[in-house]
């Protein structure tokens, strides 16, 4: 993630130079949706088109990435116990359900090791120290349970490609891939990387996806934006015996994405047939390509991951085969060479009409370093700008370090211009499931609201109208919802309600599909 923003800025030359504050939130955007209406009996069903305010959108994805490689958010530090270990990562999560976050992207392979129980990869060195030492645990189920029990998504993060940090293949455990197949292995610019063009590769790679999903209860499986290697000056990207074997007369170029989509294909077909409703998605590098190389291309002038890592994201989303994508945006407004009012509105236009969501990759971690990230506002304004698109459905910020920090304040400002509201995780066409029936037999007492449990629920959305009154559009946005519960043990459900009015209860599947509203409950 960290090395995308930087060789942007570094392969062009250019410089942060910055405009305007924040843009103030504008008025409200009505649109046309289909929403609740009350009945005759004050049942509340679908059937009206109700405007909604782009304020307050009902679903929304917020996300933050944890980074495990080289330490980076999650263990602070190799070696630590388990419990302090654990301590650190409900404090990630917490902190993200205080900003009313629904989504986590965990890094558990960062180079060809695992952060759970492999039988087909060694243990990650940056739970012990050592490449290969058992921790003591199964860090997995934890960081799952722990994620659902507090109402976010867990997407597990892998890394394709990346082999070892280091050259010396024979410093890997002596499970490792890597050893038991060196021919795999392409050294490039200091580490060691799968050849892509390998069949064998793919179906490894494949294999290890299978393998989480099978086991694991994960929600999504995410690739992030490490494909063929970032440029290195002077290095030659070795795989001209691979080339030769399957190139079959197209240029090297070609090739090389082709055997990326090859293995985006196979991951997604095998994610989906292993668990239908597991999502599958990719957080591409910013810039596809310049319009300077491709008339189709953005107005940017920084690096073509195209061209430069071989990574064709319009053919991904094309194709249908990924569920989602999420751009890294890594840069502010106003930034010539790749500013984000002209990055941001590319992609909504490449995803329009084709069922693939996309969220914005958000440089948190940018946050304060200099230029325009000075201006505690500027990532708050990126939001404001994703308003007028309509294609835009969330975002995912880099990363969790700087969640816990709040650097500049710049979270708070986010909290308060854009997530008033909990939102409802979006819904992506063709991953099946099924709205749960509405929970029955809604109880108020004093303070406490309480409704029987339904069956194949996984949380609870709590809508509170102040007037008592809900009306035939009172949940068509998120004005009025005040808490999605995660679903607990036992045949009732509980939430407390804090304040007067009329109080309405949906149910909600894993993936989002909500049922019709209770009738309402007066406070």
């Amino acid at each position: 993630m960290l090395a995308a923003a930087a060789l942007a800025v570094v392969t062009t030359g250019a410089a942060y130079t910055f405009g305007p504050s924040a843009e103030p939130v504008g008025a409200a955007a009505a649109a046309a949706a289909t929403a609740p209406t009350v009945g005759a009996a004050g049942e509340v069903s679908a059937t009206a088109a109700c405007p909604v305010d782009a304020r307050y959108p009902k679903r929304q994805l917020r996300g933050i990435w944890i980074a495990t490689t080289k330490n980076i958010d999650w263990p602070s530090r190799t070696g630590l116990p388990v419990a302090r270990q654990q301590a650190e990562y409900v404090r990630i999560l917490d902190s993200a359900v205080k900003r009313r976050f629904n989504a986590v992207f965990v890094q558990v392979r960062p180079a060809s090791d695992a952060l759970y129980a492999s039988a087909m990869e060694p243990w990650s060195e940056y739970l012990t120290g050592k490449a290969g030492k058992h921790p003591g645990w199964d860090p997995l189920p934890f960081l799952v349970a722990e994620a659902h029990k507090r109402g976010l998504e867990f997407h597990a993060w892998l890394n394709p490609y990346r082999a070892s940090y280091g050259t010396d293949l024979g410093k890997l455990p002596v499970n490792h891939p890597a050893r038991i197949h060196p021919d795999w292995i392409v050294k490039y610019g200091g580490q060691s990387y799968y050849n892509p063009g390998l069949p064998q590769v793919r179906d490894h790679v494949t294999s290890v996806v299978k393998d989480v999903v099978s086991r694991y209860d994960v929600d999504g499986v995410h690739f992030d934006d490490y494909f063929y290697p970032y440029p290195v000056g002077g290095a030659t990207f070795a795989d001209n015996a691979a080339f030769k074997k399957y190139g079959k007369g197209t240029k090297l170029a070609a090739w090389r994405r082709s055997n990326v989509d090859k293995l985006i294909a196979q991951v997604d077909k095998t994610v989906h047939a292993t668990k239908k409703h597991v999502k599958f998605g990719i957080s591409p590098f910013g810039i596809w390509r310049n319009k300077s190389d491709d008339p189709t291309g953005s107005a940017t002038a920084g690096m073509s991951a195209y061209d430069s890592i071989y990574a064709d994201s319009r053919h991904w989303i094309r194709q249908g085969t990924v569920d989602y994508v999420i751009p890294q945006l890594y840069w502010p407004r106003g930034f010539k060479v790749a500013d984000y009012n002209t990055l941001m509105p590319w992609w909504a236009k490449e995803v329009k009409g084709t069922g693939v969501d996309l969220y914005i990759g958000q440089a948190l971690y940018q946050v304060g370093t200099g230029g325009a990230w000075t201006n505690p506002g500027e990532l708050a304004s990126h939001l404001t700008a994703n308003r007028k698109y309509g294609e835009v459905k969330g975002d995912v910020y880099f990363s969790a370090k700087q969640l816990l920090t709040n650097p500049l304040g710049a979270l708070d400002r986010i909290v308060k211009s854009a997530y008033t509201r909990p939102a409802l995780l979006p819904l992506i066409k063709g991953l099946g499931g099924q709205a749960p029936a509405t929970p029955a037999e809604v109880r108020l007492q004093g303070k406490s609201l309480t409704w029987k449990t339904s069956a194949n629920a996984r949380s609870y959305a709590v809508y509170r109208v102040p007037s008592g009154k809900p009306g035939k559009c009172a949940t068509a946005d998120a004005r009025n919802l005040v808490a999605v519960v995660p679903a607990a043990g036992g045949a009732r459900q509980t939430f407390a309600a804090a304040a007067g009015g009329a109080y309405l209860v949906t149910a909600l599947d894993r993936l989002g599909n909500e049922s019709a509203p209770t009738n309402p409950a007066l406070a």
